[in-house]
């Protein structure tokens, strides 16, 4: 179920009032969808989690639609073996769908008692409560306008951007939606609620530290392929540094010296080359340089989740044992950090302020060069290697079918089958 409890919260404001952010009681019914990844709650919904992802042509753009599903089985198929045993080794499951539903209700409380009629309402791309349920539970209760929030402080193309095109799908097909005025956050990496929430936990595990002014603070973002910076124009390397460099500034000021940081990037996969430097490569530059105390910060994720359970616990702090560092701290994620929440709730209040913003301005990119036109192969680089990729694709994927169907082949010498 998408919708968080709507039972009534005892307002501190009278009617009529105007907030902090410029909201007033009495506007009528507040819609705020929470927007976000989605991940498999138990292990037989791991297969079926990433069939949706890879389904995505925001993921994988290929020559022609028809190819999309297919290849999206191909590789979750692939992929599925692995996957399952990172998420056995966090208990089983992802934890984002629980910890999504508790920020919803602590920003519906806070929202409630600066005098905003608001429910909150969580919304997936990839799983369970996918936004469909959003959309109708909205308009089973009557909601009157609707504020999009993404749990994505970055904005991406592949992140953001994807589930505002689906939201707008949606709107598109639904004229009982399609009326509702809209508001979309786009991102807010910059905010001080954010920033503030993030220095705040930075701060308690670096002065942790047996020399808390040489401990090192390591970045870790989510990475994209660099061709979505340099050909799409996605602003999400730039909101990265900027808000890094943010952070780090409203640290120094709390803890009153300037620590040494690193930003990387994490999650690669496939052939292309990402946003550089690459985490696992990072990890060991510092330990050849000597680092000891390192502080490990999720900067692009505000919940638990697999990428911070196991590839930043797991693999990671591996990797930085291996590589000398002898103190690896990691800071939570934000979770239902108070200041975190107040910060999401001064955003919708601004954002109802404000003039309304659409789906399309929402998702639209700074260029007009489109990253890779959905009649055109994701992996190429020029209309020839497109053509190209699209044939070898066509290729592998008959000779992946072939191996299924004659149960022998290489995939299945290396365990893989």
């Amino acid at each position: 179920m998408t919708q968080v409890d709507s039972s009534p919260v005892e307002t501190s404001t009278g009617a009529g009032t105007r907030q902090e952010g410029g909201c007033a009681e009495g506007r009528g019914k507040v819609g705020v969808v929470l927007l976000n990844l989605g991940g498999p709650e138990r292990i037989q919904d791991v297969g079926p989690f990433l069939y949706n992802l890879f389904a995505d042509p925001e993921i994988i753009r290929l020559p022609t639609p028809a190819l999309q599903k297919p290849l999206a089985w191909l590789i979750s198929t692939l992929r599925s073996g692995k996957s399952r045993e990172a998420y056995r080794s966090i208990g089983g499951g992802s934890p984002l769908r629980r910890i999504t539903e508790q920020q919803a209700r602590e920003l519906q409380s806070v929202l409630r008692q600066r005098g905003l009629e608001a429910t909150t309402y969580v919304a997936m791309r990839y799983w369970h409560p996918f936004t469909e349920s959003a959309v109708s539970d909205m308009k089973a209760d009557g909601i009157h306008e609707v504020v999009v929030l993404p749990l994505y402080p970055h904005f991406s193309i592949s992140t953001s951007g994807s589930s505002f095109r689906e939201l707008q799908r949606l709107r598109q097909s639904d004229p009982d939606f399609a009326h509702l005025p809209i508001r979309c956050i786009r991102s807010y990496y910059d905010h001080p609620g954010y920033v503030n929430a993030m220095a705040g936990l930075i701060e308690r595990q670096v002065a942790a530290c047996p020399d808390p002014a040489s401990a090192h603070v390591f970045f870790s973002a989510h990475g994209v392929p660099k061709s979505y910076v340099e050909e799409a124009g996605d602003p999400y390397q730039q909101e990265i540094e900027a808000c890094a460099a943010l952070i780090m500034d409203r640290l120094a000021e709390r803890l009153g010296h300037r620590n040494p940081f690193t930003l990387a990037y994490q999650s690669r996969v496939g052939p292309v080359e990402w946003l550089k430097p690459y985490t696992d490569e990072a990890l060991h530059e510092l330990g050849e340089q000597g680092v000891k105390d390192l502080v490990v910060v999720p900067i692009s994720f505000v919940s638990e989740h697999i990428e911070t359970l196991e590839e930043i616990d797991i693999e990671y702090r591996e990797i930085a044992t291996e590589s000398g560092i002898t103190n690896f701290r990691r800071v939570p994620a934000l979770d239902i950090d108070p200041t975190f929440i107040s910060g999401l709730a001064d955003l919708v209040q601004q954002s109802m302020a404000g003039p309304e913003v659409n789906l399309d301005q929402a998702a639209a990119l700074s260029t007009t060069v489109k990253l890779y036109p959905q009649d055109k192969w994701a992996w190429g680089w020029n209309n020839s290697s497109e053509v190209w990729n699209g044939r070898l694709a066509m290729v592998g994927f008959s000779a992946f079918l072939l191996e299924l169907l004659s149960g022998r082949g290489p995939l299945h010498a290396i365990g893989l089958l």
